[in-house]
């Protein structure tokens, strides 16, 4: 179709429309869901992974579904790149006729693992998601990072990988274990592994009765600790009962509620833990100690306001 017929024009205005109403209906959504449909800023995302390098990868075919942001206009779109404001109109149905008609020039996009971000062609990809197809033509730089990013990457992720990092910095554990995979869902969770990781340092020290470098510790943890952890959730199936979860979150849950495990089991086994979470009516122990540590919580904010003698 030429871009001059007035057929084109129309039905680039009424892609248009039905663009900006399901923006609107994306906004009113957002009101009841804690799930934000802003697209990521990718100066963001460069500073909390702290991104320098960069390498041409060519002209290649993307997923449009994973372009998860932008380097300049990520207030002008939604997490879907569906048009924002009114403004954009003009270029916006110039953009989607002259697809119709002659097809999109290729945009250029910075990729972070599985995700990309767009440097310059943000209305050709709301246009194209807006026509349903499934992939773009890009030319590609890629940052090199130690975590990178999934292709379904928000900002919750975003802090995450940037924890673990962290992590990988302080420990050396991405030299020392190139193939580990400690991936959590949460934020808040490396720091409780570095806390692990001393705590196993004076174990070791006690054992040998000498000193033990921390980097013996950070390979011994996760020799003997962490990997045989992982190797039982994995074997059980765990995961089949949480499966918005990793074998790192199940980990570090066992490790917190220890205590309360011994309560429940008379035991610590992870084994025998991870049996019982599996079997149907997990849930019901969950109910129990989420009651013992609000008890426990609740005992101690009495004890804290009980006056002085």
């Amino acid at each position: 179709m030429d871009e001059d017929h007035p057929a084109s024009k129309v039905l680039s205005n009424s892609e248009w429309e039905r663009a900006r109403l399901a923006a609107t209906w994306e906004a009113v959504q957002n009101v009841f869901s804690d799930r934000s449909t802003d697209l990521l800023a990718f100066e963001d995302v460069r500073k909390h992974l702290r991104l320098a390098q960069k390498n041409y990868r060519g002209l290649q075919d993307i997923p449009v579904s994973q372009i998860r942001g932008s380097v300049g206009r990520y207030r002008d779109f939604t997490r879907t790149f569906l048009p924002r404001s009114n403004e954009l109109r003009m270029r916006w149905t110039r953009i989607n006729t002259l697809a119709y008609a002659k097809g999109m020039d290729p945009i250029d996009v910075y990729q972070v693992g599985d995700a990309y971000f767009v440097l310059d062609g943000n209305h050709r990809v709301s246009v194209a998601r807006q026509m349903g197809n499934p992939t773009i033509q890009a030319h590609v730089w890629e940052f090199s990072s130690l975590v990178g990013l999934s292709a379904d990457a928000d900002l919750d992720e975003v802090l995450i990988r940037a924890e673990y990092a962290d992590f990988l910095e302080r420990t050396g554990l991405a030299q020392l274990r190139p193939e580990q995979q400690i991936v959590f869902t949460t934020p808040g969770r490396y720091r409780e592994i570095e806390d692990q990781i001393e705590w196993y340092r004076h174990v070791l020290e006690m054992i040998d009765d000498e000193p033990a470098s921390y980097e013996d510790a950070v390979t011994a943890w996760y020799d003997m600790i962490y990997t045989p952890a992982v190797q039982i959730i994995q074997q059980r199936g765990a995961l089949t009962r949480f499966p918005r979860r990793t074998e790192a979150d199940l980990f570090v849950w066992v490790w917190r509620y220890k205590e309360e495990l011994r309560r429940y089991y008379k035991t610590t086994s992870l084994t025998q833990v991870i049996d019982t979470l599996t079997r149907p009516g997990w849930y019901r122990f969950l109910g129990r100690l989420w009651r013992a540590v609000k008890g426990w919580l609740t005992r101690q904010k009495t004890r804290d306001r009980r006056p002085l003698l």
